[in-house]
């Protein structure tokens, strides 16, 4: 059963069976993943953040009530496709660690004010599924 919600803006295609995977390993809740392009991405996050660059992976957690989706992922296939290069790996293993953090963010993790809980936990998940280092592993 898929619990992801795919919304592509891209010509990517993508194994959605592996990230839903990933997602029934952090939470039985479905969530929506949306595809997007860097000035796609760049849009949202001036909109919602007031940041007006674009970025790799944005997160947008729903209330927490019974039978709601967990939240929206939206992640950036032009960072993914630099992001993989740069670090000479696979596109799906650089999807996967976007997906991975961004849905770390939405069941509460966050790297930005939290003690390392989020690297721990993104570190867990990589090894579990043998992917390469993570922005947050990259950057500590």
């Amino acid at each position: 059963m898929f619990n992801i919600v795919f919304e592509n803006e891209t010509t990517q295609n993508i194994n959605l069976e592996f990230l839903n995977q990933i997602l029934v390993d952090i939470s039985t809740k479905p969530i929506e993943l949306i595809l997007t392009t860097n000035e796609n991405i760049q849009q949202i996050n001036k909109d919602t953040r007031g940041i007006d660059k674009p970025t790799d992976v944005l997160s947008f957690p729903y209330m927490d009530m019974p039978n709601t989706p967990l939240g929206s992922i939206v992640i950036s296939t032009d960072f993914v496709y630099e992001k993989a290069n740069l670090y000479h790996h696979s596109y799906d293993d650089e999807l996967a660690l976007l997906f991975i953090h961004g849905l770390l963010h939405l069941v509460g993790y966050d790297h930005e004010i939290d003690n390392g809980e989020h690297r721990e936990k993104e570190e867990q998940m990589i090894k579990k599924y043998n992917l390469p280092n993570s922005l947050v592993v990259r950057n500590s």
